[in-house]
């Protein structure tokens, strides 16, 4: 019999859960394609050890750009590729898939992940909201007539929705997360230092030193790149409160975006908010303070999730068993 899966199709990694097993893959979400055969040569971590770093004819590319798909063909051979991984599929039949998508994503949108996923091999395909899915899997219980507010931070975009009895009641999506501060970052050591830098590092300056709110000066890092002037190889040493000043705009999107949503809530679910919290899940969650320039601004606690960066695929599992049950009664 083919098992269940949960795909967490995310910008920067896809995630799958399988039935029964958890948490099974997590890879990023990087195909390397020879430009000249059109050959797809490696998938996820392989793929994404490649990024600036080939000769002409190897491209490395991510499909998915802001949470939806911008290559449909590599997407359906990353998905097909990822579930062969697996071996999920049982000898006759197809493995149902249930996959997470932006709020603000349009049918067609929706329709080509639906395709890609049937076409790589999956049986029924089911779509859920990515901030609905990620709050189930941090833990909340959003079935009950009660608010709960989630903001969701992954790597293309970034989601606040209200929940209440299972469903989305108000939500924004920002096509703005964790890549537009790796951009952002590159564009400050650009302009502040004189030196170029690629993706990888800026992601390391992210993940190292990346600090939102009052950050310790004295917190730095030395990063290599290419200086502008000379043409060089050159390094340079970045604090923690550079990186603050250069994600806050970004920050204080995300912070305007959260204001909106909490503007637009009934006020019966505004009042379950201020008792239990905002809870923050995916990568952008583990960027340090957060949860206090978001408390700061939003005047409500602010909880992360354990799992942020899990929470989504967590997510797909806990929805699958429902809809097992619901098909069982």
């Amino acid at each position: 019999m083919a098992k269940d899966i949960g795909i967490d199709l995310g910008t920067a990694n896809v995630l799958i859960n399988v039935k029964g097993k958890g948490i099974v893959l997590n890879e990023p979400s990087v195909v390397a394609i020879d430009t000249q055969t059109k050959k797809v040569l490696a998938v996820g971590s392989e793929a994404y050890s490649m990024v600036g770093r080939t000769p002409g004819n190897i491209h490395a590319v991510r499909p998915l750009k802001d949470g939806v798909i911008a290559d449909f063909d590599i997407t359906e051979e990353m998905l097909a590729y990822f579930i062969n991984k697996l071996n999920v599929k049982g000898f006759l039949s197809k493995p149902n898939i249930l996959i997470c998508c932006p709020t603000n994503i349009t049918s067609i949108e929706q329709k080509a992940i639906i395709e890609a996923a049937e076409k790589s091999g999956g049986g029924k395909v089911f779509l859920e909201l990515e901030p609905k899915v990620a709050a189930v899997g941090a833990g909340m219980d959003i079935f009950q007539p009660r608010g709960n507010m989630v903001i969701d931070i992954g790597g293309g975009t970034s989601d606040v929705a209200v929940l209440s009895m299972g469903e989305v009641v108000t939500s924004r999506s920002l096509r703005l997360a964790g890549d537009k501060m790796n951009t952002e970052i590159a564009a400050y050591v650009k302009k502040k230092h004189g030196l170029l830098i690629g993706e990888h590092s800026a992601e390391t300056i992210k993940l190292t030193i990346g600090n939102v709110w009052h950050a310790d000066a004295s917190e730095t890092l030395e990063i290599r790149g290419r200086d502008m002037v000379t043409g060089l190889p050159q390094s340079v040493t970045i604090a923690a409160d550079e990186v603050e000043s250069a994600l806050h705009d970004t920050m204080m999107e995300i912070v305007a975006a959260a204001k909106e949503v909490l503007e637009v809530t009934p006020p019966e679910l505004s009042a379950d908010i201020i008792d239990r919290g905002i809870m923050l899940t995916g990568g952008g969650a583990l960027l340090r303070n957060i949860a206090n320039l978001f408390a700061e601004h939003l005047k409500v606690p602010v909880v992360l999730a354990e799992n942020p960066l899990d929470a989504v695929a967590i997510g797909t599992g806990i929805l699958l068993d429902n809809m097992e049950h619901k098909r069982a009664h």
